[in-house]
């Protein structure tokens, strides 16, 4: 055989391969280990400058409220605010509605929550008596109306619901401040029943109530004044 028809072994092959530089095996293959390079300089740039992320805790912080305006505070004998807010059923209710008559307003976290549910089943069962004693009663959270409505359908309620989003008549009323759960605080609708004399000014308030027998000692203060 002669020399220039003698193939070559495929180590020699292997060996003639591996001796070429890199530029030479794989214009491409340089280009795109170039690429994941600079890529990857980039990445280890941006955790560089990224915030060191805490541990311990996977809910987000909550964003802080704006807090109630100054002077949210009611004192036995002020004039009760002036509020005029959308109700259920599309209407709208307003103070001057309940001029020389006496008014309990319960103000509740949130319709359909268990001791909110309880708290407006009570002061239902209660409408009749509250009539007699001349006292109207309202019941006012920020749910939207259409959650107002769905709350009064589910649980046949009959006392009007009035929804103040931007809460207005909540911190007016001093039902909108400062709460704390878990140890986070934000604020946030605080349990509160201000009853309303035939003058209207007010006559008493309940802060932070308890659920449970609430609706009668409202009653029973209604009878009283």
């Amino acid at each position: 055989m002669s020399k220039k028809t003698r193939k070559k072994s495929p180590s020699t092959s292997r060996k003639t391969a591996a001796a070429k530089p890199a530029s030479v095996r794989s214009p491409k293959a340089a280009k795109s280990r170039a690429a994941k390079a600079v890529g990857t300089k980039a990445t280890k740039a941006k955790k560089a400058a990224a915030p060191p992320r805490k541990r311990g805790s996977q809910t987000a912080a909550s964003k802080p409220l704006k807090a109630p305006p100054s002077g949210a505070v009611l004192a036995d004998g002020a004039p009760a605010p002036a509020f005029r807010l959308p109700r259920d059923g599309g209407d709208s209710v307003s103070l001057s509605d309940f001029a020389g008559q006496k008014l309990a307003v319960f103000f509740y976290p949130r319709a359909d929550t268990p001791g909110c549910t309880r708290e407006a089943i009570d002061f239902t069962r209660l409408r009749g008596e509250f009539a007699s004693a001349g006292t109207a009663v309202l019941g006012v959270s920020a749910d939207p109306v259409k959650a107002q409505e769905a709350f009064r359908n589910k649980h046949q309620l009959g006392i009007p619901l009035i929804s103040d989003e931007r809460h207005e008549m909540l911190a007016a009323y001093g039902a909108w401040g400062e709460k704390s759960l878990y140890g986070r605080t934000f604020m946030g609708i605080i349990r509160t029943t201000v009853l309303i004399g035939a003058d209207g000014r007010v006559a008493r308030v309940w802060r932070n109530v308890r659920v449970d027998g609430h609706a009668e000692a409202v009653l029973e203060a209604a009878r009283a004044l």
